[in-house]
């Protein structure tokens, strides 16, 4: 809910600090003390446009800070939070700062955020309903979202919004198969050409890599083996390594003698230098065996690296994607081998996907109709004592044509109404007047508020045009209102007035030719003389003290 409201340079507002409560408050004042401005002021920190008219005259910028208490129950508010990566305990704290030059700040708990996403987490805290209301309710792509919240069906809605998705995914496939197999039906011919090609060279992962190196090593064969060559002479021939450590190994055999093996340790050393000479020796000789100095064999590779290029550069891909490529090849022509068959299988399972989608959204059209019915009945036993007892408040619901169909289902759902017998039904905004229209949102919040995401609720003089029993009718649905969710309400009539939980005047002054609006909370006879001036005008008799004593009383 609404905690605080703190105002500053806004119009006729210098400095403005405003604790609301929760239940029904009403805001009353003589027409022009500034009311409006009030709701101007909360409508900044909820995301209306800024206009730098707004900023009080002879300053520079104008500042509106808003605190709320936050609800767990607003999932809607913590998805956009969350999304937005915003931080949220158990309060937020909006300010809105404007200067003479149009540019504005706006921060959410200390984090700058933009105009955009402040109007949509405003939809989340508040709603202002008046006489030109043009948001929440009489928006009629609202109206399944109300119904749905209203009837309570959730199991129902996602198993919806599951079944939607299974069947767009079946579609989906089935479609990419259709594509697939008519664009390869195009291709048929370069397809087999192209597999051909390819099965005929068999490339492998890595063949580049390996052709290269022994491609290298062929064209150094001869300076290979001259060194290999050389190795072997250098150890076996010229200097006899492997002799001279025999010779050296008998040698420390022969001194070990006479120190009692002394010298083991060395002639152990010998012994394995002697081992790895013989070891070098070996695979210096098998090494120069392997080298092959067959020039066939080099022309063979590099006309392989050439061919393996040139396919790779042909298809747009690196030499060790050929084999991918190929099986790719292959897999389209399988997909043109399967045909209908394969695509029979897909349309089937798709048909399957759309027949369960039907039932789920059979079932939950079914639970909508009862939903409205139950939603009309209760609205229908609203009107007659706001004084339109001749109304008539239907919810429809149509069946939308298929290319409409949505993870909600596939009803269109619009709250229609008529004001007078025989008249058709139409649209809440476009058949309603102005205090029709405020009294017919009346009854629907009233029905709708256990519901309803935000909660604060703030009416707008929604008692124009009424007054009487009427307008004690209306009081009475705002306090009751109230007790589910946060009311705030502007008005002029002193029924409405009376029955307000919490009573704030708004009131206008001059001094040294300046004007201010300031608001204050009266307490008990401040009330009863608040109400009293709205029965009698500016002389207040004892009568209409006495009027409104018996209206309050009337109200508790």
């Amino acid at each position: 809910m609404l905690r605080s409201l703190s105002i500053r340079n806004v119009v006729l507002i210098d400095k403005l600090d405003i604790d609301f409560k929760p239940q029904l408050s009403v805001l009353t004042g003589e027409t022009g003390a500034g009311k409006s401005i009030l709701l101007d002021s909360l409508g900044l920190v909820l995301g209306n446009r800024a206009e730098t008219s707004l900023i009080r005259q002879g300053e520079d910028k104008l500042s509106v800070t808003a605190i709320f208490d936050t609800d767990a129950d607003n999932h809607q508010l913590q998805e956009i939070l969350n999304e937005n990566e915003l931080d949220c305990t158990d309060e937020i704290m909006i300010k809105r700062t404007l200067g003479r030059d149009g540019k504005g700040k706006i921060f959410f708990n200390d984090q700058p955020i933009s105009a955009k996403l402040l109007k949509e987490i405003g939809r989340c805290l508040v709603e202002i309903h008046g006489q030109f209301d043009n948001q929440g309710l009489l928006n009629q792509s609202t109206h399944r979202g109300v119904l749905d919240a209203f009837g309570a069906y959730p199991q129902l809605e996602t198993a919806v919004k599951n079944a939607w998705e299974e069947y767009q995914n079946a579609s989906k496939a089935r479609r990419l198969a259709e594509a697939d197999i008519a664009k390869a039906k195009e291709e048929e011919d370069n397809l087999r050409h192209w597999v051909n090609e390819l099965e005929t060279i068999k490339p492998q992962k890595g063949e580049e890599a390996e052709l290269s190196a022994r491609r290298q090593e062929l064209m150094h064969a001869e300076k290979i083996i001259e060194n290999l060559n050389y190795a072997y002479s250098a150890i076996s021939q010229e200097n006899d390594v492997a002799s001279s450590l025999r010779h050296a190994q008998s040698a420390i055999d022969k001194a070990n003698r006479y120190v009692d093996g002394r010298y083991d340790e060395v002639y152990a050393a010998l012994d394995r230098a002697l081992i790895e000479v013989s070891d070098a020796l070996e695979r210096i000789e098998s090494a120069s065996a392997d080298i092959n100095l067959n020039s066939t064999e080099q022309e063979n590779i590099d006309n392989r690296l050439f061919a393996l290029k040139d396919l790779a550069r042909k298809h747009g891909v690196a030499v060790d994607d050929l084999a991918d490529t190929l099986a790719e090849f292959k897999r389209r022509l399988s997909a043109i081998e399967l045909g209908e068959g394969g695509i029979s299988a897909l349309r089937e399972q798709e048909q399957q996907k759309r027949q369960a989608y039907l039932e789920a959204a059979a079932n939950i059209n079914k639970a909508r109709i009862a939903a409205a019915q139950k939603l009309d009945g209760l609205i229908m036993k609203e009107l007659p004592p706001l004084k339109m007892e001749k109304a008539k408040f239907i919810t429809m619901i149509e069946r939308l044509p298929e290319n409409s169909w949505g993870e909600t289902g596939f009803d269109n759902v619009y709250f229609t109404v008529s004001t007078n017998p025989n008249s058709p039904q139409g649209p809440l905004g476009k058949i309603a007047s102005g205090g029709e229209l405020a009294r017919f949102m009346l009854a629907l919040k009233v029905n709708l508020a256990q519901s309803s995401n935000v909660c604060t609720m703030i009416f707008d003089e929604v008692d124009t045009g009424i007054g009487g029993a009427t307008a004690q009718a209306v009081g009475e649905r705002l306090a009751r209102l109230g007790q589910g969710v946060q009311v705030l309400v502007v008005t002029h009539s002193p029924q409405v007035a009376a029955c307000g939980s919490n009573h704030y005047k708004v009131e206008k002054s001059t001094v040294d030719n300046t004007t201010t609006t300031t608001v204050r909370e009266l307490n008990g006879n401040e009330r009863k003389e608040e109400i009293a001036r709205m029965l009698a005008g500016e002389v207040i008799s004892d009568e209409a003290r006495a009027a409104a004593q018996v209206l309050i009383g009337n109200a508790v």
